[in-house]
């Protein structure tokens, strides 16, 4: 990057902290710190909800998934209209009129003592694992960009992190995450702007949607219903609003930020706010990447997005059959070129027969390339049996590096540690809460002072954050980020929901039951991942059914068994 960009990216983030730092003064007991004293309007709440929720991974591996996977991925969102409209009815009246810190409390009330720790336990493994990944996606960008090994950009950028977090709390979180969507929409469309008019000049924006489409990018709905096909219309709708529903509903990430709404109406109008514009901007960010493809057809794209990888290869015993690798697939891409070419000249004469012909001409030379990446991602394998293989994080953050003028390229790496800061400064002080609220106070200390609950919260968001950091450490090995994340959401967010729908709505079944019946259902949905029984949306419902049902037997046995003494 250069001087200017560097400035745009310290300026940029400096004001952001600072801001939020400002804003976040004079917190002095727990409910200004985790819940910001539940004194903020709706569009605060959308806001910080959905900046939440958008990490850097987001931003990062979404336009890779765009790019190497089409628009399909968007419905996985399409339950999440759906899963807000039951949040708003159900969910948000019971914790405001429970005054709660944390969605955990509530089990208490309901159940017991073992459900709402076992529930806040899978919380926080879960959670402490995503907030892990989301540190360690930065962390690329500042690799890719310093020439580093990213071991050391994971330190720096989870120490940064950890250091806002413990002195802002939930206020500094949410008054920054207000900004930082603003700047982000904004260079959303920048980056869409740039990649549309770095197009050749004969080459239109309908052009480019043509391309992607005849190379099968524009895939956006499949109305197929397979089990074993992770993103359909059906997966999206029924398992996309199970996983959507408890991590909006169960997950004090997210539960804390509409907390902090200042009333009933507030929090529901922040997420209907979320619910509306989720999927637009979901389907934004994928077309960016689909639009990055198309760039690619007529400019030529390293043989391999990580920068890294490649200079490992480069310089090593196989660096003359990687260089034969890649003039092959200069050679390659060249035919491509040709072929897609052809297609413009095809769609601009509006012949059928020849588009026809160009589209299938340039799917073999696609998959040629496609080929020769194999290829030398398996010399890398040879060469480094850790290697990390799997580019498509690196995919966007290449293009803006090495495509953008100077000045844009600042803004958009800003957007992405914006987006950062964001969801792993909410997954922090989520878990800091929950320790406090859920064990801390509850178990260890429960007649403290605020000063001291205080003091734990941000002890507490420390020791996560070292967690997230170790944790951060491994996340090169889960391939697409956005994927890995809402992966390991799935094992356990389905358990969750069905202890809470439980709650809500099986009046008859009690704390015993239910807190069984879930780890029968936790136990059957780590096996079902491991044997990949289904895709991973289904173990949503799977999850959330199981233990509405084994809850519900347990129950009967146990009340037949009473009736019998």
């Amino acid at each position: 990057m250069s001087l200017i960009d560097w400035l745009v990216l310290s300026v940029t983030l400096l004001f952001i902290i600072l801001y939020g730092t400002w804003k976040s003064r004079g917190t002095k007991n727990i409910q200004g710190y985790l819940l910001a004293d539940r004194k903020l309007p709706w569009y605060h709440v959308g806001l910080s909800v959905m900046a939440t929720q958008a990490s850097a991974i987001t931003f990062l591996s979404a336009p890779g998934q765009g790019y190497s996977d089409g628009l399909r991925f968007v419905q996985f969102y399409f339950g999440l209209p759906l899963a807000m409209i039951v949040l708003c009815v159900t969910f948000i009246p019971i914790f405001h009129k429970l005054n709660v810190y944390t969605a955990y409390e509530y089990l208490e009330k309901r159940f017991d003592n073992k459900t709402r720790s076992f529930t806040a336990l899978l919380f926080l493994f879960q959670r402490g694992l995503s907030t892990g990944i989301t540190i360690y996606a930065p962390a690329i960008i500042l690799s890719t960009i310093l020439g580093v090994d990213v071991f050391y950009t994971i330190i720096f950028n989870g120490l940064v992190v950890i250091a806002y977090t413990v002195y802002g709390g939930t206020k500094a979180v949410s008054y920054t995450q207000v900004l930082q969507m603003s700047i982000i929409f904004g260079g959303l469309f920048l980056a869409a702007y740039m990649v549309i008019h770095l197009l050749p000049a004969d080459v239109s924006f309908v052009d480019a949607l043509h391309i992607a489409g005849k190379m099968n990018k524009l895939n956006a709905i499949d109305t197929n219903f397979d089990l074993n096909n992770r993103y359909n219309i059906w997966s999206g709708i029924i398992g996309g609003f199970f996983l959507q529903l408890s991590y909006f509903g169960t997950d004090q990430s997210q539960v804390g930020r509409y907390l902090t709404g200042s009333s009933v109406t507030q929090s529901r109008l922040g997420l209907i706010m979320n619910g509306l514009i989720k999927i637009p901007m979901q389907f934004f960010i994928l077309l960016i990447g689909v639009l990055v493809f198309t760039f690619y057809q007529f400019h030529q794209p390293p043989v391999f997005f990580n920068e890294v990888e490649r200079t490992k290869i480069e310089n090593s015993v196989y660096k003359e059959d990687y260089k034969k690798l890649e003039n092959r697939y200069q050679l390659a891409h060249h035919e491509k070129q040709i072929e897609v070419k052809g297609l413009v000249t095809a769609l601009h004469h509006k012949d059928e027969k020849a588009i026809d012909a160009s589209r299938i001409k340039l799917q073999e030379a696609d998959l040629k390339t496609k080929n020769i990446r194999t290829e030398v991602t398996s010399l890398m394998k040879k060469n480094d049996a850790k290697a990390d293989v799997n580019d498509t994080n690196y995919i966007f953050l290449s293009f803006v590096t090495k495509q953008l003028p100077i000045g844009v390229v600042g803004i958009l790496i800003a957007i992405i540690f914006l987006a950062a800061m964001g969801s792993t400064a909410s997954g922090l002080n989520s878990l800091a809460s929950t320790t406090v609220v859920d064990f801390y106070k509850r178990i260890f200390k429960k007649e403290g002072s605020d000063e001291k609950y205080l003091f734990a919260s941000r002890w507490a968001t420390v020791l996560w954050g070292l967690f997230c950091i170790i944790v951060a450490f491994y996340a090169s090995r889960l391939g697409n980020l956005i994927e890995a994340v809402n992966i390991l959401g799935s094992l356990f967010y389905g358990t969750i929901l069905g202890i809470f729908l439980v709650a809500f709505y099986l009046k008859q079944v009690g704390g015993a039951a239910v807190f069984y019946g879930a780890i029968l259902a936790e136990v059957f949905i780590i096996y079902a991942w491991i044997v990949d029984l289904t895709a991973f949306l289904w173990l949503n419902v799977i999850g959330c059914l199981l233990v509405m049902i084994f809850a519900f037997v347990i129950q009967l046995f146990l009340d037949n068994r009473k009736l019998n003494i």
